[in-house]
C-alpha cells in the first residue's frame, strides 16, 4: 500500500508530497521523504545562515517523517544538498550539534552534495531522506508497558 503524507504543520506542497510511505511484507514501512528546505508554514525561507536553515530543513524532514508514523532513529539514508560547501564545512561543528539535538547520535548513511542552487533561490541547504519504520514498534512499546 502506498500512502502520501502531508502533515498540516508543513506548508502545502505543490507538485510533490512531503513523504510517501510503503508498507512491506516484512513488517516495515518504508518512507521516502521529499527534500526539505528552510520553508516555514507560509512557504517562505527562514534563517539567516546555513546553520539556521539546516536546523529548519532537518526539522521539516523530521515533521514529515513523524507525519508518516516514524521517528528520527528510523532514518536509514539522508542526502544534504549544499549551495556553498565551504560555508557548510566552516559551520560543521554547529551543524553537528543541530543534528545531535534533533536526531541523536545514531547516523544513517549520508551524503553531502554541492549544488549551484536550489528550487528557492534563498535556500542554502536541502535535506532529503529515506526511513524504515518497524511497524511492530507500537506493539513492542505496549507490551513493555504491561
Amino acid at each position: 500500500m502506498i500512502e502520501r503524507v502531508n502533515p498540516a504543520e508543513l506548508g502545502k506542497p505543490s507538485g510533490f508530497s512531503h513523504a510517501v510511505a510503503v508498507n512491506t511484507a516484512d513488517a516495515e514501512r518504508i518512507v521516502f521523504l521529499a527534500g526539505q528546505t528552510a520553508l516555514n508554514i507560509e512557504n517562505k525561507i527562514v534563517g539567516d545562515g546555513v546553520v539556521e536553515q539546516f536546523e529548519k530543513a532537518l526539522g521539516n524532514l523530521i515533521a514529515a517523517l513523524r507525519g508518516a508514523g516514524g521517528e528520527p532513529e528510523d532514518l536509514v539514508s539522508v542526502t544534504i544538498y549544499i549551495v556553498d560547501m565551504e560555508d557548510y564545512k566552516a559551520h560543521a561543528r554547529e551543524i553537528g550539534r543541530v543534528w545531535r539535538t534533533l536526531v541523536g547520535t545514531e547516523y544513517p548513511a549520508m551524503a553531502g552534495i554541492g549544488v549551484s542552487r536550489l528550487w528557492d533561490v534563498e535556500a542554502l541547504v536541502e535535506v532529503q531522506g529515506y526511513a524504515a519504520i518497524r511497524t511492530t514498534r507500537s506493539t513492542q512499546t505496549a507490551s513493555a508497558a504491561e
